[in-house]
């Protein structure tokens, strides 16, 4: 059976895994522990979503027994058996207006196969073609894409590698279609009614639609798979019918604009490039705040050791004479600092203010007991405390 995997699956899981438990211990560590009060209530707002779709399909679908719908219970009964599933999930049809899907999903360890009517009435005609959607969605639970997803859930945003994993795992899922088929052709053709539509598939030329899938795709085609969750149809009919045959690579441009857009799985690139772009601005509203804020630490860092002439001469004086100076020229200091910028001095408390470019950085003295006077600084008029560069904390 390892020959139902599609290879980079492995590979991109182990990954995406990996990536996925050292973001959640960073994200738990990061946030001392908030992250685990965020994820309870995550699950709790999944447990009344996903009960409400299990409420939907039992309570508006039809199960397929031995009894309801036989045909198709036999041929899921035998794909399961095909795919040596010990376990069978439960098998629901739902009527889906005339759309094409079908899709597995779980809830509380319980197992299901939620076949859309749209695709057993399309594949009336065809041979083996519900079985391949039915293997299709047997391989999401047989490869237990449904349980690793909230520990990689943190990097499957992540752009190219996200949507990577996402399009392996279909491709896995469309060999476990293809397995649970009499033949590759019967299985591609049922897969081309997705394209076709629910009529023409029958008339669909194989060698023309295989001559289509396999033709290099451009730069635009490229881009557009790259921040897709599924493959392009045509691609994977190709892969299905002959997989034998050796797929063009995309156009190594797309990689480019790709590298930024973040996953959005199903609701689409457009999504995807919104997510881009407040990731961006939130970002900026943050980096652009704190380079500002390092600019003036920066700045006010130089102005701290410009200060140190007068602060000396103001402490020197209040420890010879036991009283604040009644200006700085009797402290015998200068009334600016060298780079221009002007002093003021509080003669009620010595509190020294230096008015820069930034701001106002005021001088706060403090006393001990022996009559030594040491300063700190704290923000004035303009200037915002974490603005204050490090040296301001003692003098």
């Amino acid at each position: 059976m390892q020959d139902l995997v599609y290879p980079r699956e492995r590979v991109l899981g182990t990954v995406t895994l990996v990536l996925g438990i050292l973001a959640w211990i960073a994200l738990i560590a990061g946030t001392f522990g908030g992250a685990l009060l965020g994820l309870g209530i995550g699950f709790l707002a999944y447990l009344f979503a996903q009960s409400a779709l299990i409420a939907h399909i039992k309570g508006n679908g039809v199960e397929l027994t031995a009894e309801q719908f036989p045909d198709l219970h036999a041929q899921f009964v035998s794909c399961c058996d095909q795919l040596q599933l010990t376990s069978r999930p439960r098998a629901f049809v739902l009527n889906s207006n005339g759309s094409l899907n079908a899709f597995a999903t779980q809830f509380l360890g319980q197992q299901f196969v939620v076949l859309y009517s749209g695709v057993i009435d399309a594949m009336e005609k065809q041979p083996d073609g519900v079985r391949f959607y039915i293997g299709h969605e047997l391989g999401h639970l047989r490869m237990k894409h449904l349980q690793g997803h909230l520990v990689r859930w943190p990097v499957l945003w992540l752009p190219i590698l996200g949507a990577a994993y996402s399009r392996a795992r279909e491709s896995t899922c469309d060999r476990h279609g293809r397995a649970c088929c009499s033949s590759p052709e019967n299985a591609a053709r049922s897969l081309a009614a997705l394209a076709a539509g629910a009529g023409r598939w029958e008339s669909l030329q194989i060698d023309a639609y295989l001559r289509q899938g396999s033709q290099a795709p451009g730069f635009w085609m490229s881009f557009h798979e790259l921040v897709s969750g599924y493959p392009w149809i045509a691609k994977r009919f190709v892969r299905i019918a002959d997989p034998t045959v050796t797929l063009p690579r995309r156009n190594g441009f797309a990689y480019v604009p790709a590298a930024i857009i973040p996953f959005a799985g199903r609701l689409g690139a457009g999504f995807g490039f919104l997510i881009m772009i407040y990731i961006v601005a939130v970002l900026a509203a943050i980096a652009v705040p704190a380079y500002q804020n390092y600019t003036v630490r920066a700045k006010l860092t130089r102005v701290v050791a410009l200060s140190d002439g007068t602060l000396n001469a103001l402490g020197h004086y209040y420890e010879s004479n036991h009283a604040v100076p009644d200006s700085l020229a009797s402290a015998g200091a200068q009334p600016q600092l060298p780079d221009g910028s002007p002093l003021t001095l509080d003669t009620s408390r010595m509190l020294l203010t230096v008015h820069t470019t930034v701001g106002d950085l005021i001088f706060v003295p403090t006393a001990d007991s022996a009559g030594n006077v040491s300063w700190t600084c704290t923000n004035g008029e303009r200037l915002k405390p974490p603005q204050l560069p490090p040296s301001c904390v003692k003098k």
